[in-house]
């Protein structure tokens, strides 16, 4: 099978498809596995070989009947498709940061050696960036529009000022917490430089951080979010919704979560389901790979640099996050913000 072995050779890299909502992502990497076995077993099949068998055949002689032996060739029921089975029974797909079964939006697969890049990724500590829909007046036991409603509130007084005030703070609270976990000295060279190439992360694992957050759309009791953020969930996203709404002095539930970007790939990259094949998977391979390699370059070398110069500020930003640890928005927020 040449042409089955050569298009899976070249199935080795990073893509991003487009998970729906109401599918769990593991569903999601099952059927592309599946859908990519079925088209490389129904590539085009090698010829079965042929052995050379001696048959018993009886011929007409002079005596009658007699018993002679044919050289006949038969194929090598050992090699035919239907009894060896299909040629590819498994691929290494992995996922990369998964999206719940209410998210919907970009979701990286790697398949082969893109599996190493997986973790590369994963070791970047890249953000992500999501459009967040919101609907104040409700408040339910897991911050979405479908969980059991708890409470309904009024939302009348809530204007678009008061809320960009709330986003302020929560940006400006968690670009703190991002400093102190970067190992950055703020007065050097370096800081700046890296500031203004947006290279300014976290070194290792952290809580969940929010790099930037916008309102796109306010016509209450709807509106929209874009956050930017690093180790978040999808649930602690909701959970943002739930916390600006009693900031505003009502309430608030999430009715959509959907990832725009994740890391160097964004919708414009992500295949929709009706693209899911071996052809289009193998082009968003091929087309993702020089920016993949020098995004995780550029990001890794950094780490690489920062790790070595500033060994000792890791102790400083985790006594003091340490110390308000467990505090929620609400908590946070309580001495910086106008009473709305």
């Amino acid at each position: 099978m040449a042409a089955g072995r050569a298009a899976r050779t070249r199935l080795n890299g990073l893509f991003a498809v487009y998970k729906p909502p109401g599918v769990a992502s593991i569903r999601v990497r099952d059927t592309l596995e599946t859908l990519l076995l079925k088209e490389l077993n129904s590539l085009e099949q090698p010829t079965v070989p042929q052995q050379v068998r001696f048959l018993p055949t009886t011929v007409e002689g002079n005596a009658g009947k007699e018993l002679t032996l044919t050289v006949t060739q038969l194929p090598v029921l050992a090699a035919h498709p239907l009894v060896k089975g299909p040629e590819f029974t498994h691929l290494k797909i992995g996922a990369g940061h998964r999206l719940d079964t209410k998210s919907s939006g970009v979701f990286v697969l790697g398949v082969g050696h893109g599996n190493k890049l997986l973790t590369d990724m994963y070791n970047a500590h890249l953000t992500r960036a999501y459009t967040v829909r919101g609907l104040f007046g409700k408040a339910t036991d897991d911050f979405s529009d479908t969980g059991r409603l708890i409470e309904k509130t009024t939302f009348d007084h809530i204007t678009g000022d008061k809320l960009e005030r709330i986003l302020a703070v929560i940006q400006g609270t968690n670009h703190k917490a991002l400093l102190m976990y970067s190992n950055i000295d703020l007065k050097t060279q370096e800081a700046y430089e890296l500031a203004v190439e947006g290279l300014i992360r976290p070194m290792e694992k952290t809580p969940p951080l929010i790099t930037a957050i916008r309102c796109l759309q306010f016509a209450p009791p709807e509106f929209q979010l874009e956050i930017q953020c690093l180790h978040e969930t999808q649930q602690y996203l909701r959970k943002i919704v739930h916390e600006i709404g009693l900031e505003l002095k009502s309430t608030a539930v999430c009715t959509q979560v959907r990832r725009i970007r994740d890391g160097f790939f964004t919708l414009d990259n992500a295949l929709p389901r009706t693209h899911w094949n071996l052809q289009n998977i193998r082009n968003s391979i091929k087309d993702s790979k020089i920016k993949v390699k020098v995004g995780l370059q550029r990001s890794l070398s950094h780490q690489a640099r920062s790790g070595k110069s500033h060994t000792d500020m890791d102790q400083v930003a985790e006594s003091e996050l340490h110390s308000t640890e467990g505090t929620s928005a609400s908590d946070l927020t309580q001495n910086e913000i106008t009473t709305c």
